[in-house]
């Protein structure tokens, strides 16, 4: 292990070394021998095998001689003693069991291993020390520089001797200082230590670990705040849409500027539509409203006993106003009570709404009650209609409940029918102008004008996407028993939906006489209506009787109206006689029934 410089070469021109000691790991030191002591040392003729110096020849070339070996010729062997102890070069040393450091377990004592170990002091070799190459020196510090020892291991005994093992042994007396040991002393303190790589990487990967707990943490509030702020954003742009589009409650939007528009200056385009029942008679009136301004739709069902006045000043119901078929004329009138714009009529007669609902490919509707069928021959028949939500109604269907009025049951209740097949037919109707047009010219309907086919068309193709979007609305406009509109009742539909004012006709301009025909003449009534308006009085329309009255009567329901109901049988050339008190007709302040008596000349 020692690369040293052929200290066993004694050939020529080799430099002699001699051991004088061993470092701290147990290497052998060297120095170089003085030359006089070799030449000294220089035997006369050189032999390899030293046969002339026996057995114990100087191998290291120091110039003394070693004890002659045990087993030499002619050597006498010594007596055995136990308790011999040898000193580094072999010679015996006396045993001294009171020395210091002498004890059972003493490293100068006897091992009881059989290592020979030395007790005392190395004598430092005087001269200059030589050292071999790549070979350190001793530390001028350490244990073994101290006390001289040297530890077979490598190690210095702490009480000056050397251990056989490298390590010291305790002796009974006392001993030196413990020496300070430096970390250089100990190799594996230079060496690199696994465990704390270990920790190292431990430490490295529970810091990361830690890393991406908070990374995932911070992602995480990230994407909430995200999507917090989508949220807002969305319901921001729902609230805002709604707010455009004036769908918010309490609110009217005026378009783009979105700023609200009073009721009166929203946009609407108004029609009017009479169902004409062309197989029991009557009608039933309503009012298509598209509110362009606020997105909505409604039909607004009218009674047929809403009072009018006409062009004459004349009073009437639009009930009469229909069967005279002047449709003009009572758009104008519709106008003038209403306070609104109608743009056109549109007369729908029952065969033509039986087409209309089997071109839409039927209807779906909630029914109130059953409808027997008209064509039923037999009594307790099936319904043709029945009673429940979402029943499918084909066109005959659909005529024959738009129609129906049931025994004892108020006009209204006929009348909320046709609203509820209208809204059910603008459903089924195409949002498409250009198709809902061509729905219109298939029916091959003559309109009166200033309507015509694109026009109706185009008008029902909006109602019909503001139906299938849920802005449509039917609602019945509130009359009085007299028929006549007030500010109260009819707010909520003249001004909201229509954005007009009522104007009733004055109750005090004339007085109101209904006249019922039941003389078995049909033209009496129309004779009987122009003399009233010639009397200056307010003609409505009650209408004939089942069967015929032979006297005539003329009666009123108040005190004070006795004098106008005189005046009235006067006007018609009906006797004072014929003037009782009892119950008026609905609207009027004087009822007449002409019975046989009757006679137009004389009046």
């Amino acid at each position: 292990m020692n690369d040293r410089y052929d200290a066993g070469d004694t050939g020529y021109g080799a430099v002699p070394y001699e051991v004088v000691g061993y470092d701290e790991y147990g290497r052998p030191v060297y120095r170089q021998v003085p030359a006089e002591q070799t030449a000294q040392a220089q035997p006369a003729a050189y032999d390899p095998y030293a046969q002339q110096q026996g057995y114990g020849y100087d191998v290291y070339g120091t110039g003394q001689q070693p004890p002659a070996s045990p087993y030499a010729p002619g050597h006498q062997q010594p007596a055995y003693d136990s308790y011999a102890t040898y000193d580094a070069y072999g010679s015996p040393t006396p045993y001294d069991p009171y020395a210091p450091g002498t004890g059972t377990q003493d490293a100068g004592g006897y091992d009881p291993y059989g290592q020979a170990v030395s007790s005392g002091r190395q004598p430092q070799a005087a001269g200059q020390t030589a050292y071999i190459p790549q070979q350190t020196g001793p530390a001028e510090d350490s244990p073994a520089a101290r006390d001289g020892s040297v530890a077979w291991d490598g190690q210095a005994a702490r009480d000056g001797s050397v251990a056989g093992h490298g390590t010291s042994a305790e002796g009974t007396g006392p001993g030196p200082a413990e020496p300070d040991y430096r970390t250089e002393q100990f190799a594996f303190v230079e060496e690199p230590d696994g465990d704390s790589e270990d920790v190292i990487d431990w430490l490295k990967f529970t810091e990361n670990r830690t890393e991406r707990r908070e990374e995932a943490r911070r992602r995480a509030r990230g994407r909430l705040i995200a999507l917090l702020v989508v949220l807002a954003v969305v319901a921001a742009g729902g609230v805002g849409y709604l707010w455009y589009a004036g769908k918010l409650p309490g609110l009217s939007s005026g378009g783009p500027g979105g700023t609200a528009a009073p009721v009166a200056a929203q946009k609407r385009d108004v029609l009017v539509v009479h169902l004409h029942n062309t197989v029991k008679g009557g009608t039933s009136t309503a009012l298509l409203v598209d509110n362009t301004t606020t997105k909505q739709g409604t039909t607004v069902l009218l009674p047929n006993s809403l009072a009018l006045t006409g062009d004459d000043g004349s009073t009437t119901t639009l009930a009469k106003s229909v069967d005279d078929d002047d449709t003009s004329g009572t758009r104008d009138q519709l106008d003038t009570v209403l306070g609104t714009s109608i743009q056109g009529s549109w007369r729908l007669d029952t065969p033509y709404l039986q087409n209309l609902v089997d071109l839409v490919g039927n209807i779906e509707i909630d029914t109130d009650t059953d409808v027997p069928d008209p064509d039923a021959k037999k009594k307790g028949a099936a319904p043709l209609v029945h009673k429940g939500r979402g029943q499918t109604l084909s066109g005959k269907m659909a005529v024959a409940y738009a129609t129906y009025r049931a025994s004892g049951e108020s006009e209204n209740a006929q009348l909320q029918r046709f609203g509820q097949v209208m809204q059910g037919v603008l459903r089924k109707m195409s949002s498409d102008p250009a198709s809902a047009t061509v729905t219109v010219q298939t029916l091959a309907q003559i309109l009166d004008p200033p309507l015509t086919d694109k026009d109706l068309g185009t008008f029902l193709a909006r109602l019909a996407e503001l139906a299938k979007s849920g802005d449509y609305k039917t609602a019945l406009l509130p009359v009085r028993p007299d028929g006549t509109l007030s500010a109260e009742t009819s707010d909520s539909v003249v001004k909201d939906i229509l954005g007009g004012t009522a104007k009733s006709p004055d109750a005090g301009s004339a007085v109101r006489v209904s006249v019922q025909n039941a003389t078995g003449v049909k033209d009496d009534t129309e004779k009987a209506r122009v003399v009233l308006l010639n009397g200056g009085f307010t003609f409505l329309e009650g209408g004939s009787a089942s069967g015929t009255e032979t006297t005539s009567k003329v009666t009123y329901a108040d005190a004070a109206d006795q004098a106008k109901a005189a005046e009235v049988a006067k006007t018609l050339g009906l006797p004072a006689g014929s003037v009782t008190k009892g119950t008026v007709s609905s609207g009027a302040d004087v009822s007449v029934v002409l019975g046989r008596d009757y006679k137009p000349s004389s009046s």
